[in-house]
């Protein structure tokens, strides 16, 4: 394991034990275990029906989704994430709410591997693939694990809006559209991005920009075709201080601030046979 996913695997860890205990009602905890869904309005409308799906979440963390999307029809659901203290989390609240799924441990690039098996849908949300050094053999590890006409969801944090640091009322521009896998950048944050007041123990993490172009290219090499591709003026964590709040868990830029994309969705087919 490389430098880069060690730290980042040990600030997961540390955000999984907070996110399972969450104080702020972000993860929506409660809604889940009965029975409800912890999916935001905009990928429950951008995902349409998943009655009768095999669906396998990529980055799953502490699996809220990966039950939701059980809870909303899917004839199974699999998780799978890199930190162990997401995935026992993950099953116990799975086993709490007495939902059915698998979990898997495993780095998403060994993600065709350590399945061992093939889906309908790929479910990719919210701060994924900022994580990630390599978005193309993260592309192939999504088509890896999809049936021949089988569908990614992608929905993340805009690359355009990653650029950006918020300073004194104003968005200013702070790092390139690309980041080179050799130099990522780097944080070290004392508290998680809920809100929650309590310590991050290991706050040193690692990041690199993916601009849209690199994602759909990468995807299409794969061998994927792309359905759709939305941009979104809203993000569902407050990334900037200054974002308000329009609708649950959605935020946005305040009136009188130049609009940019604070999110993105890609609906992409794997190609056939």
């Amino acid at each position: 394991m490389d430098v880069y996913t060690a730290a980042n695997l040990a600030n997961w860890n540390d955000r999984a034990e907070l996110h399972a205990t969450d104080t702020t009602g972000s993860y929506r905890i409660d809604k889940v275990l009965a029975g409800g869904s912890s999916l935001h309005e905009l990928e429950t409308r951008e995902i349409g029906d998943v009655s009768g799906k095999h669906i396998v979440h990529l980055q799953c963390h502490i699996g809220l989704d990966t039950l939701s999307l059980k809870h909303l029809g899917a004839a199974s659901v699999t998780g799978l994430d890199f930190s162990s203290k997401a995935l026992a989390a993950a099953r116990d609240f799975a086993a709490r709410a007495g939902t059915k799924a698998r979990f898997v441990e495993a780095s998403i690039y060994d993600a065709p591997r350590a399945l061992g098996e093939t889906y309908d849908m790929a479910f990719v949300t919210w701060g994924a693939i900022n994580w990630l050094d390599d978005i193309r053999a993260w592309a192939r590890a999504v088509a890896g694990v999809l049936k021949p006409g089988g569908r990614l969801y992608l929905l993340d944090g805009h690359p355009q809006m990653l650029q950006y640091e918020a300073r004194n009322g104003r968005l200013e521009l702070e790092y390139g559209w690309r980041t080179p896998m050799a130099e990522p950048l780097h944080w070290d944050d004392a508290q998680t991005y809920t809100g929650d007041e309590r310590p991050v123990k290991n706050g040193l993490h690692y990041e690199w920009i993916h601009p849209i172009g690199d994602v759909v290219n990468a995807l299409i090499t794969a061998g994927m075709s792309i359905d759709f591709l939305n941009e979104h003026e809203i993000v569902v964590w407050r990334a900037f201080p200054d974002l308000v709040e329009a609708g649950e868990d959605q935020f946005v830029l305040p009136a009188g601030m130049p609009r940019i994309p604070m999110s993105f969705s890609i609906g992409a087919t794997r190609k056939g046979p």
